[in-house]
């Protein structure tokens, strides 16, 4: 499965986000903002429209979006990466295009609706860190499987999916699947949430088997496939399934399976402002350790848990799916010290 690191290209799939991020008080969310606190709901865009309207505190934006966060953290890594997926013809479309190919991202595979605008999820924060999140998915949503072709995944090595596309888009998410497979990329998929594998359930068996290589899921997701928060009893479920299982255990780290290697490997516990794409970077971090190993170890595996767990925890301590740019510098050269020890 390994390849040389000049081999390695990875392209992501999914929704194309940018994320607008404000902190604001109780009273306004419970004022001006439906539904319960925290958690996500889909929502039209004038419903966003309206309450950053009413929002009198100051709005950031950065990328977001599941897959689009692991493939920015790679791209931050020095991996070579693309994306794939739609956005509008606006601001917000160029913002997302310009920020990832600043980031060295390859923007040649992104698709345009020039009639809808690009998805955006807006994230309230309030003073006790819960994110609550009005999700608008426009254009990512209009993607579809008739402008997906074999040319978009020439030249990469690695396909890394986020699991809401099976929810939102089915018949695409099988195209890029088949695609990936019949061009020899290796595949990610992240489960995203375990209303995603309830919905999914009876497909998902199969789904694994024919086109994953590398599965990441959390306790609850996991639970939803197999009916047990029980590692052991989840690995025998999922094993031979997918050559890596990674399950993400929060606060009590992560176990990852690779045939028969199995490790576990420790969170590193800090201070959290702001979960958002936490488990966006964990995989990135896995993945950037992960992909080039030519002759895999516990060791070895135990060091990309460990790169995963760094990333994890680094993003927490911020607003938004985002490291500052000093503090990638410092992870880039603490990575790159393990690496040379090898």
């Amino acid at each position: 499965m390994q390849k040389p690191e000049s081999e390695i290209k990875i392209l992501g799939f999914g929704s194309p986000l940018v994320d607008i991020l404000v902190n604001i008080g109780d009273s306004f969310l419970a004022e001006n903002v439906e539904g319960m606190k925290g958690g996500m709901e889909l929502v039209d865009i004038s419903v966003i429209d309206n309450i950053l309207n009413k929002t009198p505190m100051e709005k950031s934006m950065v990328l977001g979006g599941s897959a689009s966060n692991t493939i920015g953290a790679l791209a931050k890594l020095g991996v070579k990466t693309g994306f794939l997926g739609k956005v509008g013809k606006d601001d917000m479309g160029e913002f997302f295009k310009k920020h990832f190919a600043g980031m060295g991202g390859d923007i040649s595979r992104f698709k345009t609706n020039p009639d809808v605008r690009t998805g955006c999820c807006l994230s309230m924060v309030t003073p006790d860190s819960e994110r609550t999140m009005r999700t608008y998915l426009g254009a990512a949503l209009t993607i579809t499987a008739d402008e997906i072709s074999d040319a978009d995944f020439q030249g990469y090595s690695h396909l890394h999916m986020e699991g809401y596309t099976l929810q939102y888009s089915p018949g695409v998410a099988l195209k890029v699947f088949q695609c990936a497979k019949r061009n020899n990329l290796v595949v990610s998929l992240d489960m995203a949430s375990f209303e995603v594998v309830k919905q999914f359930r009876n497909q998902l068996p199969e789904l694994l088997k024919n086109y994953v290589d590398i599965v990441f899921c959390n306790e609850d997701e996991a639970m939803q496939y197999t009916g047990t928060k029980n590692p052991e009893d989840i690995f025998n479920v999922l094993d031979g399934v997918c050559d890596v299982i990674a399950l993400k255990l929060g606060k009590k780290g992560a176990v990852i399976k690779c045939g028969e290697l199995k490790v576990s490997v420790p969170a590193l516990l800090v201070k959290a402002v702001d979960t958002t794409g936490a488990g966006d970077f964990w995989q990135a971090g896995f993945l950037y350790g992960y992909m080039p190993i030519k002759q895999l170890t516990g060791k070895l595996l135990e060091e990309s848990g460990g790169f995963a767990a760094r990333l994890g925890a680094e993003v927490v301590q911020v607003m938004g799916a985002s490291i500052p740019g000093h503090k990638w510098t410092e992870i880039i050269s603490d990575f790159r010290k393990i690496e040379n020890a090898r």
